[in-house]
């Protein structure tokens, strides 16, 4: 909206001199929301269980425009679901593995793609899998499982199910807890977003 154009049938609020002082208002007040914004999604991040009050108290905001603040980031679908990352080895994992796949183009045609969604359903050991590029690859599937033989064994069923589709697959492979430069977190990320 151009600042110098009056919309018809309509008067600046009482409390603004002039449609050029009204919308500079409205134009801060749009950058305020979207820093708030920001500023909610960074605190989420380093832990999505706090109370609205207590973010509230965090980012000196009151308590209800931080519910309709999280209720609006909700909606516009920043947020897809909250969960908690837990102790890995506590819960019996001992490897995190990076399986790396160079894919047969077909994999990828219209008709193949929902049935390699439905497979990579069945395994609830992996947590991430996509296509992409990088390294003479064009897939990586980040799996957890509870040993270096469990591994092997859906890394053998994996070869057996969709080898006639794949032309390469290596693996990097971590125990987990041992060797951690960074601990897996999306704490980090909340810095990233705010700068």
């Amino acid at each position: 909206m151009d600042a110098k154009a009056k919309p018809k049938n309509k008067k600046p609020m009482a409390s603004f001199s002039n449609w050029e002082n009204y919308y500079s208002f409205c134009c801060i007040f749009d950058v305020m929301r979207q820093e708030l914004k920001l500023k909610l999604l960074a605190e989420l991040l380093k832990n999505s269980k706090r109370s609205d009050r207590e973010l509230a108290r965090i980012l000196g905001s009151s308590q209800p425009t931080i519910t309709r603040a999280r209720q609006k980031i909700e909606r516009e679908g920043f947020i897809r679901s909250y969960t908690f990352i837990p102790n890995w080895r506590k819960l019996g994992f001992e490897i995190m593995a990076f399986t790396f796949t160079k894919m047969r183009p077909e994999i990828l045609s219209e008709e193949m793609i929902g049935e390699v969604k439905k497979y990579a359903a069945s395994f609830p050991n992996a947590i991430y899998a996509s296509s992409g590029e990088g390294m003479g690859f064009t897939g990586v599937i980040v799996s957890l499982h509870k040993n270096y033989r469990e591994y092997t064994q859906k890394l053998s069923l994996f070869r057996m199910d969709w080898g006639k589709y794949m032309e390469d697959i290596k693996s990097f492979v971590t125990v987990l807890g041992e060797g951690e430069i960074k601990e897996f977190s999306f704490t980090y990320l909340a810095r990233a977003i705010l700068s």
